[in-house]
């Protein structure tokens, strides 16, 4: 199932773990993967803390002084800093779903991770029974 993700900033990361939940739920499957996969080389997808705000944009200061915007990059878009994060995060995550339910961790989510925004995006999630 295609979702669009309208993102704000340039760099952000957008919990999405809500949406699969429900497409598990639309789904009916009781066990199996859920596959989620983010269309994008600017973008990617990761799992982790969604309790506390901090550890997120803390992320986002980390990649931002380790990859920064820099004219010595070659790509004639500007935006290799992005396509080396998103690099890095990974275009998709594969979640066990176990009794209709993702099998997460107590802290975490699942987030959307926008490099080269503000932009609409698209997320694809598969539900596989198995």
């Amino acid at each position: 199932m295609e979702h669009r993700v309208k993102t704000r900033a340039k760099d952000e990361f957008i919990d999405i773990t809500s949406i699969i939940r429900q497409e598990l739920k639309d789904s009916g499957v009781r066990n199996g993967i859920a596959v989620v996969f983010v269309p994008h080389t600017t973008a990617g997808i990761t799992i982790n803390e969604n309790a506390d705000p901090d550890v997120v944009s803390d992320i986002l200061f980390a990649f931002r002084k380790v990859f920064p915007e820099s004219k010595e990059f070659k790509h004639f878009e500007g935006n290799s800093h992005a396509h080396i994060k998103a690099s890095l995060m990974g275009s998709s995550v594969n979640l066990i779903i176990e009794d209709g339910q993702l099998k997460l961790g107590t802290w975490q989510g699942v987030y959307f991770c926008e490099f080269d925004g503000p932009r609409d995006r698209k997320v694809y999630i598969k539900i596989i029974e198995g």
